[in-house]
Parts: structure tokens; sequence; C-alpha cells
């Protein structure tokens, strides 16, 4: 694929690997307007300027990803390929040149769209759904911390790595997040699901509320809520970008999660009359 334009519509919450220390999933559209899937990326250990936001045009040399048989995943050529970010894609207009690339096929069945996913030929395992109504948004407390046998081994081969070298800071990998937040909605046929949301804005969103409230939990969930029920599902006109596990892809009934959210402002329609 060599050199490719993308414009970042998704970027994932880090993920800790044995392999890789913290990965970020990152989607997004190509200029066609077609889905595309780059990971793994070690994003924090890029430089600033090329630390990409959410709606940057980004360049970067890519190659298909042999060891994901999705359809859409690509990994960088290495992870020392730099990261060009060429522009950025702005609110203007309620989100006009936003919608051009995001709204150009949108699922409007789950059924439907789970299908795509479980049919090998087609292999659907990004995609933009407008759900019917956004019954819930649920709060779940989980682990507060990362696996320590993981962290662990992390450690021991980045000390083996730096046998030889100046000692380097400690490990420090992103905090993890002690909640897990999902929607529950209904599809165009009723059909109701509950997805968790794995998006980085809302695990920076929480640890901002968290900062701003002094460390008062209760208090910092209940803005996650209001902004992403309250604001999100009731106010705008809200698309979720939804994506697969490579893991789950074909095992498991409904191997979607939410990876981010399109919210713009509801259109008014003028009246005819």
């Amino acid at each position: 694929m060599a050199l490719t334009k993308v414009l970042i519509t998704v970027k994932t919450y880090p993920t800790i690997s044995s392999k890789y220390e913290e990965l970020v999933c990152t989607a997004g559209f190509l200029e066609n307007g077609t889905w595309i899937r780059i990971y793994p990326i070690q994003f924090r250990k890029k430089s600033y300027d090329q630390q990409y936001k959410k709606y940057d045009w980004i360049e970067l040399d890519l190659v298909k990803n042999d060891s994901d048989f999705r359809t859409e995943s690509y990994r960088p050529y290495s992870h020392d390929s730099e990261i060009k970010i060429l522009d950025h894609i702005g609110t203007e207009n309620n989100w006009a040149e936003r919608k051009k690339f995001v709204l150009g096929k949108i699922y409007y069945n789950l059924t439907e769209l789970i299908s795509e996913a479980h049919n090998k030929e087609i292999c659907t395992s990004l995609a933009v759904f407008k759900p019917a109504k956004i019954l819930d948004f649920t709060i779940e407390e989980v682990e507060r911390e990362w696996d320590k046998n993981k962290i662990a081994k992390l450690e021991a081969e980045r000390q083996q790595f730096n046998l030889f070298k100046q000692p380097e800071d400690p490990l420090e990998v992103v905090k993890k997040l002690p909640y897990k937040f999902s929607y529950v909605f209904e599809d165009n046929q009723g059909k109701k699901s509950k997805l968790m949301i794995e998006d980085w804005e809302i695990g920076q969103l929480y640890w901002n509320c968290y900062a701003r409230h002094k460390g008062n939990e209760r208090k910092a969930v209940q803005d996650v809520k209001n902004k992403y029920f309250e604001d999100f599902a009731k106010t705008k006109d809200l698309h979720l970008f939804l994506g697969t596990s490579q893991l789950h892809h074909y095992v498991s009934h409904n191997p979607f999660m939410i990876i981010g959210t399109f919210h713009p402002k509801k259109e008014i329609q003028g009246k005819l009359f």
C-alpha cells in the first residue's frame, strides 16, 4: 500500500500488550471513503509532532497486517515508520466536511451488520451505525490495575533490552480505567443491545472529570454520563463507530464494540408550508 493518506476518526483507549507495551487501535477513512484499521501503533512513544488527533489527515507507510484476517487491517511498515500530519478537518458548518466521509455508508440493522461480519467473504469489521433509540448509559466498576504478571514481563523485557545501555526511567503505562461505560440501544428492528465504549475520548473525559472533582469518582462518572447520555444521546445526531476484535470476530454472537462516536448537532428541517 506504501504511503497512504488516512482521515483518523477512531483512537481506542490504550491497552497493555506483552509484546509491544502500550498499544492503540486507530481507524479511519481512505480518500475513497473506505474504512481502514491501523494496528499496532505505540502511540505515546511517537514524537509530539507525530501524535495525531481525530480528524487529522495523516500519511504513513502501510502494509497489510498479515497476522489479521480482517480485510480492513493494516499496520505501519515498521514501528519507526514516520507519521506525517497533513491537515485537520474541523467542525465548521455542523461538521459538514467530516460528514462527507463518515456518513457515506450507515448501518441501521444490527443483525444485518453482524451477519456481514460473520460472512467470511465480506468480513465487515468496521462500520458506522445509527441506533434507532438510546435506552441507557451504564457504568460498571472493573479491575483497577493492569495485570501484574503482564506488567512484570514488560519490565523484565525492557531491562534485558537495556542491559548494556544506560538505565531508562521506570516503566510508565497509561492508567487503567476503573469503570466500564456502555450504551444500551435499539436498532431499527427493535433489537436491543448493550455495547461497551472503548474510545480514548471517554477515558480521557473520565480522568479530566476525576481531576476536576479532586478524586471524587461518583461525580466524575456522573459527568461522563451527562455528556454521553444527556448530551450526545438526547440532543445530538448520534452515530456510533463500531469495530470488532480479532479474537472474537467469528466466535462471538455480537463481536462489535463501540470504538467512537460521531455527534454533530441535529439538523432542524424547515417547514414546507
